[in-house]
């Protein structure tokens, strides 16, 4: 009996020397969701989806949810690190500032965050942020968007430029916008909002003002599309957007982005870092080199507007 024991020992012994010697590396991936809108969903699941086909079962994702709540999303964070994650994905603006303010060694990628600098009030150098912070952008070029408003409203006079006040990044772009209209000599107009309770104030006043506004790429903005369309409807004023997310819910026309696309792009930025061991403080921000004009057929249709060729609908 002494003699089998000793034998079933040794063989477990074998084997699980042998199983240590087989086991792979596993890389589990927090992923801090702040608000939800198709955007952000686009780009997460392009993230998701590269890393499954390059890692399989090597990775594996917490993803939370914040409900739009600091509190819970700074909870979330602590979580992660005290969870030992090996990366962190951040959905917009505010997860990415409440990700990096709760590590300084975790690796935090931001998936479509407008302006890394703002965000993290830091200086980039080579478009690298110097700290464990990078990710992708999701800002087009707000010269071009500006442009789409004078090549679809030639005539138009004044352009009224809609966002939320607690958005860095939205002012940012707000700013970009109007510097170019100015120099084509067409008035413009801020009109800001603290939150959804506002909202609707501020676009029925934009639409007394402008002959057509712009919207950048703003969370709350994507998130209340339908208050706005509904006035724009009425009054039958004519909205540019600053994404396809926007736009399919409000706005004329977009010069927009592929969230899924930049989303795989994010996750190849992870695998990087995990498997190649990528130092985060020397990678630069990655934008997607690819635009693409898109038009809304049913709100063109409201406005009775015909398009040029070159613009796309929105699916």
């Amino acid at each position: 009996m002494k003699k089998l024991l000793a034998i079933i020992l040794s063989a477990a012994l074998i084997f699980s020397l042998a199983a240590c010697g087989t086991t792979s590396a596993t890389y589990t991936i927090g992923i801090l969701e702040y608000s939800s809108h198709e955007a952000q969903s686009l780009a997460i699941q392009g993230f998701m989806d590269v890393l499954t086909e390059k890692l399989g079962s090597e990775v594996s994702f917490d993803r939370q949810h914040a409900s739009g709540d600091a509190n819970s999303a700074t909870l979330i964070a602590n979580n992660f690190i005290t969870k030992n994650v090996d990366l962190i994905l951040c959905d917009n603006t505010q997860s990415l500032q409440i990700a990096a303010s709760a590590t300084a060694t975790t690796p935090v990628l931001g998936a479509a965050v407008t302006d890394y600098a703002r965000a993290l009030d830091v200086s980039l150098v080579s478009q690298s942020t110097g700290i464990n912070v990078s990710g992708t952008s999701d800002l087009a070029p707000l010269d071009s968007q500006a442009e789409m408003i004078t090549e679809l409203f030639p005539e138009a006079k004044k352009v009224g430029l809609l966002y939320c006040s607690s958005e860095v990044n939205s002012l940012y772009q707000i700013n970009a916008v109007q510097q170019y209209l100015l120099a084509k000599g067409i008035k413009c107009e801020e009109f800001a909002f603290t939150d959804s309770n506002d909202l609707a104030s501020a676009v029925q006043t934009a639409c007394d003002f402008a002959d057509v506004l712009y919207l950048p790429t703003d969370n709350t903005i994507a998130e209340c599309t339908g208050i706005i369309d509904d006035i724009c409807h009425v009054t039958k004023t004519p909205v540019i957007a600053g994404e396809k997310g926007i736009c399919t819910g409000c706005g004329l026309a977009t010069l927009s982005i592929d969230y899924y696309k930049l989303g795989r792009q994010t996750g190849m930025m992870a695998y990087e870092i995990l498997v190649n061991k990528a130092d985060i403080t020397q990678m630069p921000i990655e934008y997607d080199a690819s635009c693409t004009k898109m038009y809304n057929t049913s709100i063109a249709d409201n406005l009775g507007i015909s398009v040029p060729e070159d613009y796309i609908p929105v699916e």
